[in-house]
């Protein structure tokens, strides 16, 4: 049985959805958000190119392109989706999608690479606002029972951009790598225009609490500092007072911002939240498979241009089948998840995920073909089968009022998995030996993150039977 909370939210966002139309309001917030989840990896294609514009800057420095997205993409999802309750979600998608939009331009106008990471964090913060809220937005646009279908399609416009940065980062490289950037602009402009009209206006949470800004600086810089020091530790060596500095600054900010999340009113990670059942086990399941994710991108990436020197273009299309895998299994699954429930099917897709990373480790050097190709389509099958699975075990334990603090919650857990794949990746590519040797090593952190993913995903709890 509903609680009077749920049945009040749902009676809420019903009101302040009649009139919209559901296929409208989807269009709109799906091209915000796949913007702002295609700008997570369309630069990875874009970084070689980048570091012969700013002097040949290493792969220690360039990874922080990525890393600043990624860090305070983190650490502002949950305040910005906690934002959005509280102004309403139209607001904050619009507002969020102004700053990304301006942003865009000044990443594509940055004369240095320590600019174009600072503004970088613009976009992110930006791309924090919008998220979050729009998943607000399409769950009040859209009748009870038809939200978790919708949750379906919002995480497939999600995974499907993650995985097509590489080849829209391809195209436009072969033009400039500027326009990685200011793609960005025209389709925020259409965007902008088209919500301003289309977008309905659920009520705000009135709550009068402030969000936690101390917590998430404190958030950033914890997993600011883990990054560096993992990225910088095959530099200065594990044994360096440097990384060990770094680690140890990282655990003492993440505990004071746990502290602080205890006893604050609008805590930057709520505690209640990972409380509610299949929440915590589906964003921690979230965090793991990310690592894996993101580190399993950018080695293909590398690997292609490094290993093969091959061309940003050839880069992106070689690794097109694996995202065309997703958008058909992120929906088609929704009645396996249904029947088998959450944990087993995204304990498969770890599985055939980590299997992809498998057949490159035996077989990579083979040839596109024979070799990057099989193991592309199988991690793509697991990407499919696991990401829109964890996303909606997770946003569906929320209740109504507070879908854009959820949602913000297991992105926030993604994005910081993001950070830590590319760190680790870096890490063991400096490690693992010259040449393609050092990928060997890289792949199998990759699939060891993986199979921690799956077992994290057996944790989920069981769906109940009629």
């Amino acid at each position: 049985m509903s609680s009077p909370t749920t049945r009040a939210g749902d009676a809420a966002a019903g009101t302040a959805a009649r009139g919209a139309r559901p296929g409208a309001v989807f269009a709109v917030v799906a091209a915000g958000v796949a913007m702002s989840n295609l700008d997570m990896f369309i630069v990875n294609v874009a970084l070689p190119r980048i570091g012969e514009r700013y002097a040949g800057a290493p792969l220690s420095e360039l990874s922080w392109v990525l890393n600043a997205y990624a860090v305070v993409f983190a650490a502002l999802m949950v305040p910005a989706g906690g934002f959005a309750d509280r102004t309403g979600p139209r607001r904050a998608y619009l507002l969020g999608l102004a700053v990304f939009t301006a942003a865009s331009v000044a990443c594509a106008v940055s004369p240095g690479v320590w600019t174009l990471v600072a503004a970088r964090a613009v976009q992110a913060a930006g791309a924090a606002l919008l998220v979050p809220s729009s998943l607000g937005l399409l769950l009040a646009a859209t009748p009870p029972p038809r939200r978790p279908a919708a949750v379906r399609g919002w995480t497939a416009v999600s995974g499907l951009a993650d995985l097509l940065g590489p080849v829209a980062g391809g195209l436009l490289t072969q033009f400039d790598w500027r326009w990685v950037f200011l793609i960005n602009v025209p389709i925020g402009l259409a965007v902008l225009a088209a919500g301003a009209r289309l977008l309905p206006r659920p009520p705000a949470r009135a709550d009068g609490t402030r969000p936690d800004l101390p917590g998430a600086a404190l958030l950033t810089a914890g997993i600011a500092a883990l990054a560096l020091g993992v990225v910088r530790s095959d530099d200065w060596g594990w044994t360096a007072a440097r990384v060990a500095g770094c680690l140890a600054s990282a655990a003492e900010l993440l505990a004071l911002c746990a502290r602080r999340s205890a006893r604050h009113p609008s805590p930057v990670v709520p505690p209640g939240l990972l409380r509610l059942p299949g929440f915590g086990p589906a964003t921690v399941a979230g965090v793991l498979f990310s690592v894996a994710f993101a580190a399993m991108l950018l080695s293909a990436v590398l690997w292609c241009q490094q290993i093969w020197h091959w061309q940003a273009l050839r880069t992106g299309l070689a690794i097109a089948p694996g995202p065309l895998m997703v958008p058909a299994l992120a929906v088609g699954a929704a009645p396996l998840a249904r029947r088998l429930g959450a944990g087993p099917l995204s304990f498969l897709g770890c599985a055939v995920f980590a299997a992809g990373i498998g057949w490159w480790m035996w077989r990579v050097e083979d040839g596109y073909a024979a070799g990057m190709l099989p193991g592309m389509l199988l991690t793509g099958v697991g990407v499919g089968l696991t990401l829109p699975t964890l996303i909606g075990a997770a946003v569906s334990a929320v209740p109504p009022q507070g879908f854009s603090t959820g949602s913000a919650v297991v992105t926030m857990a993604r994005q910081i998995g993001t950070v830590l794949g590319v760190a680790m990746l870096v890490a063991l590519l400096g490690a693992g030996g010259p040449g393609a040797v050092s990928f060997d090593t890289g792949w199998l952190g990759t699939a060891l993150a993986a199979a921690a993913a799956a077992l994290a995903c057996l944790t989920l709890p069981r769906p109940r039977r009629p």
